[in-house]
């Protein structure tokens, strides 16, 4: 956080993981965003369960515990907790600045709201960039043939012209033979 309290949007970028292919943010990273303990966060959505289904929250496996420990440093002592973090989607984080409810919080959810408008925009940037990818590739599939003939062709005609060589050997040069040529007067008349 910033002298003057305002929550940069790209540290909160850096604390959205991918976890079962949602983006999420742990409560322990939430707690900090909220100026609450972890331990405060998770007693309010305990007793506001009903306003957390699914869809907003989602408790991790032992597995994905390890993992989220293994592949981010400032969670590395998660690897000594014997409970296993909640994970907030974007709905979730926004629900828990409600049940938390404070200035703080408050301010906080909206900058979470922002790295995740951000993060579903670059998203949808590289998936138009992978489709347009996709189709150029579809598009030039069945042209490498053409191209390598067209390079075959550029070669020929950048090669220089052969010479044509004397015939070897010697020719006789005879006048050609009237056989078979009927002349004028060599036709029966009748």
């Amino acid at each position: 956080m910033s002298e003057n309290g305002v929550i940069p949007v790209g540290r909160i970028e850096n604390i959205i993981l991918v976890i079962r292919e949602q983006k999420v943010i742990l409560d322990r990273d939430l707690a900090q965003l909220y100026n609450v303990t972890t331990k405060r966060l998770n007693e309010q959505v305990r007793r506001n369960r009903s306003r957390f289904p699914d869809d907003f929250i989602f408790r991790l496996t032992t597995k994905e515990k390890a993992k989220v420990v293994a592949n981010c440093d400032h969670l590395s002592t998660l690897k000594f907790s014997p409970s296993l973090p909640y994970a907030f989607t974007e709905h979730g984080a926004i629900m828990a600045a409600s049940v938390i409810n404070s200035p703080r919080a408050i301010e906080a959810s909206i900058f979470v709201v922002r790295a995740f408008v951000r993060l579903r925009k670059m998203v949808e940037t590289h998936t138009e960039l992978l489709q347009k990818v996709g189709e150029l590739e579809h598009r030039l599939e069945g042209h490498d043939e053409q191209i390598q003939a067209i390079f075959e062709a550029i070669r020929a005609l950048m090669a220089p012209p052969e010479k044509p060589r004397k015939k070897i050997g010697f020719v006789v040069k005879e006048k050609k033979a009237a056989y078979g040529k009927r002349t004028k007067g060599s036709r029966k008349k009748k």
